[in-house]
């Protein structure tokens, strides 16, 4: 983001917040955290866009039964259900699958329930987010010959990015994610990985303002 900057420019505020692209034209592809795209296939048709910035939804909006979010994978919806409108963490080490299990549920919420997923990448390995991507299209969440009728969209914030970056690609993905539940009335699974580098993140943010931020752990 910061390529081509350099001291004494000038620079123009346009008095709106970061817009990103919303919709269908996001499912297949991959966005950096200005909504731009960043998987070599060619500009995205935008259509309608979103601020990353807006008014949270207001409580009597809010849908407050308890129902459970039924993923189609039984030893899941057995022992560890997922509460509809809710949050849940996938804690595991390397290789253990938690990957195969996020695939899993991308390709069920579409079939079962009519959904779609998006992923936010926040501070992870750019070798990690190929590998995620390369899996994607080899299991057919990602549809390369026919990117609508992909099943995710991804946003990616990796490590090499700034820690402003790296803050604000969950707000992107999360603005795609809100645009495919209110508008489209779809359900959506929404993923961010990993949660630990998205507070990380706004940590280093804090210290380069000069302030202190508050102790971390892992």
């Amino acid at each position: 983001p910061t390529e081509g900057l350099m001291r004494g420019m000038e620079v123009v505020d346009t008095g709106k917040p970061l817009s990103v692209p919303v919709g269908k034209v996001t499912l297949g592809r991959i966005f950096n955290v200005l909504g731009e795209p960043v998987d070599n296939m060619g500009n995205v048709k935008v259509e309608e866009t979103l601020p990353i910035h807006r008014t949270a939804p207001a409580f009597v909006d809010l849908d407050t039964r308890l129902s459970i979010f039924e993923t189609g994978i039984k030893v899941v919806d057995l022992l560890a259900p997922y509460r509809r409108g809710g949050k849940i963490g996938l804690f595991g080490g390397a290789g253990v699958g938690k990957t195969v299990l996020i695939m899993e549920l991308i390709n069920n919420i579409a079939k079962a329930h009519g959904g779609v997923s998006v992923f936010a990448g926040v501070g992870e390995r750019t070798r990690e987010g190929n590998d995620l991507y390369t899996e994607m299209k080899e299991s057919g969440v990602i549809v390369e010959k026919n990117l609508s009728d992909s099943k995710v969209a991804l946003v990616y914030g990796q490590m090499n990015e700034p820690p402003g970056a790296r803050m604000r690609v969950a707000l992107t993905a999360l603005t795609m994610a809100e645009y495919f539940r209110d508008v489209n009335k779809q359900d959506v699974l929404f993923f961010i990985d990993n949660i630990f580098r998205f507070v990380q993140a706004g940590a280093e943010v804090s210290a380069l303002l000069g302030r202190m931020p508050s102790a971390v752990g892992y």
